[in-house]
């Protein structure tokens, strides 16, 4: 499969982000704060016929256990039918460029559990105990530093 992995605006990602992540929620109920930050970034993996099998967003947030600036990886969500193709790695790769290319810093997430390999493969380390997210099930937050020659 042909795949474009854009910066795009959040409006093209919440779709998938609700039918993958949250389908209790409405379209409107998925805005973040931070969502129209400029330095914010909205990463849409596209197939071929311009269809979004792939999202995740990344904006600076401070992680609550650590000090200073970090960015935080949110809404990353591979299509039914698409995973296991290389889509989330390919997302993760224009993340860890949006992150390095404004200087890097501790990227961190809360992870859902059955994510966990997929982020350690990308260079996370699990950090503290599971947590159950209401409506959505158990997470563990995740880290991982990244440089600002770094390229995914």
């Amino acid at each position: 499969m042909a795949l474009a992995v854009r910066r795009v605006p959040v409006e093209i990602t919440l779709p998938l982000r609700q039918k993958v992540l949250r389908p209790h929620q409405a379209l409107d109920e998925l805005r973040l704060p931070g969502d129209d930050d400029p330095d914010t970034g909205h990463f849409a993996a596209l197939a071929e016929d311009g269809m979004v099998v792939g999202t995740a967003s990344v904006r600076r947030e401070p992680a609550p256990w650590a000090r200073g600036g970090a960015w935080r990886l949110r809404g990353m969500a591979t299509a039914e039918g698409h995973r296991n193709a290389g889509i989330g790695t390919a997302v993760m790769r224009a993340v860890l460029d949006h992150v390095a290319s404004r200087g890097g810093g501790l990227l961190w997430c809360h992870a859902r559990v059955p994510a966990v390999g997929f982020y350690q493969r990308a260079g996370f380390k699990t950090r503290g105990r599971p947590f159950d997210e209401p409506h959505i099930g158990p997470h563990i937050a995740m880290q991982r530093r990244v440089g600002p020659q770094e390229r995914g």
